[in-house]
């Protein structure tokens, strides 16, 4: 049984403060599935597979980049990680709006982007564990951790409603001022000083060798597979469905409620691996995921209200397990080497991110395109086969000896 007591008033304030900065840096997080459907893909002519390529070279700039960045601030302070991720990640998104004309040009501001957010997402999480007072971890991490959801969320909204009114391009631009936000709370933290580490910079032995964490590092990254297999082809999917029947909620909506939901579930499922023990529960809502995943693939198509039921149920069991298993890594982590032990966690998340808009798009292709039920089912299985593997990893790591900084 796990334990986590109150934070004082500062505490907080702190956790409020990078919660409000983190969601103006993810703004334009989904601007690129956002806008594919309607305007990306049919403009430059790319195949599903191109398309959820070009979505993941945001993951494959967070995957490079977020083994130094993360890593660095073991030995320097984290708001200035944040402050220059945040800048990357504003002139990723709006380089984007201004310059992107094809496969090519977008992958590689699409990847600036990611970058950028490698600096901040989490570099931003140790500079607020530096923060803290001991014991106030668990709660804090799942909170700032969920307000990402709530970023996507917002994210999904105002991409696709600012693209419908003044053009894609100009999604992109707007919401690219919004990481501006983490940059002005960044500068307002106390500087905080790492004690003095010798050795290279970019050491991730030690977390390499710390099982207990990697397993929650290895759970993640198939937690991550499969959000990300159903956020990049969230709008398109929902289109698929309201086109077969009698549903009058669109993928505006629908995306950023599905989306949304996701911070309160990330609580929810944090406060139940507090109570029956972060294996267990992660465990748990992992297969309920897969479940609830195929049932999502082989019931599409046939009523749009089972599917948004499902989806709906489905949008608290993909994330219900993403406090837990950060909260879960930071605990078990050397505290010597916790920026390490991000760092790894991050790269293996972003990674299997990167696969998974990848992946589920080969998939669509594979079976006939987004207007056939058939692809939506092979699509799903996809999924669902990745967030099966989560308890695999887990139990893996208990094989092994158990890191003395679990707690």
């Amino acid at each position: 049984m796990l334990h986590s007591p109150p934070m004082n008033l500062r505490g907080k304030t702190l956790v409020f403060a990078m919660a409000v900065g983190q969601v103006g840096g993810l703004l334009p997080h989904v601007a690129v599935p956002s806008t594919m459907p309607a305007f990306l893909i049919p403009e430059w002519g790319l195949s599903y597979g191109e398309a959820g390529l070009m979505a993941s070279a945001y993951a494959i700039g967070y995957m490079l980049a977020a083994p130094i960045l993360t890593t660095l601030t073991d030995r320097l302070d984290g708001r200035r990680i944040l402050i220059l991720g945040s800048l990357l990640n504003a002139a990723g998104a709006i380089g984007f709006g201004l310059w992107a004309d094809g496969m090519v040009s977008a992958m590689l501001l699409w990847a600036l982007t990611g970058m950028g957010f490698a600096g901040s997402y989490m570099p931003g999480l140790k500079a607020l564990s530096d923060r803290l007072d001991p014991g106030e971890s668990s709660r804090s991490f799942t909170f700032y951790t969920s307000a990402f959801s709530f970023g996507v969320g917002l994210s999904f909204l105002a991409c696709q409603l600012v693209a419908e009114a003044w053009g894609w391009r100009a999604a992109f631009v707007l919401t690219g001022l919004a990481p501006l936000a983490m940059t002005f709370v960044a500068w307002t933290l106390r500087p905080v000083t790492p004690a003095p580490r010798a050795g290279p910079v970019l050491d991730l032995v030690p977390a390499l060798r710390n099982r207990a964490a990697l397993g929650y590092s290895f759970a993640y990254g198939c937690h991550c597979f499969e959000l990300y297999g159903l956020r990049t082809w969230l709008v398109a999917f929902w289109g698929f469905v309201a086109a077969r029947g009698d549903m009058p909620l669109g993928a505006v909506v629908v995306s950023a409620v599905i989306t949304i939901i996701a911070m309160p579930a990330s609580i929810l499922g944090n406060e139940l691996a507090l109570k029956l023990g972060r294996h267990r529960a992660v465990t748990l809502v992992m297969l309920l995921s897969a479940v609830v995943a195929l049932a999502i693939g082989f019931t599409a198509g046939l009523s749009p209200w089972l599917t948004l039921a499902l989806m709906l149920l489905y949008a608290f069991t993909t994330p219900g397990d993403s406090g837990a298993l950060t909260s879960g890594m930071a605990a078990a982590a050397d505290p010597r080497f916790r920026g390490a032990s991000m760092a790894v966690h991050s790269t293996v998340g972003f990674g299997l991110t990167a696969a998974g808009g990848w992946v589920v798009g080969v998939a669509l292709d594979m079976a006939g395109g987004v207007s056939q039920p058939g692809a939506w089912a092979l699509a799903y299985t996809v999924m669902a086969a990745a967030v099966a593997l989560g308890p695999v990893c887990l139990w893996w790591s208990r094989r092994g000896t158990a890191s003395r900084w679990t707690t």
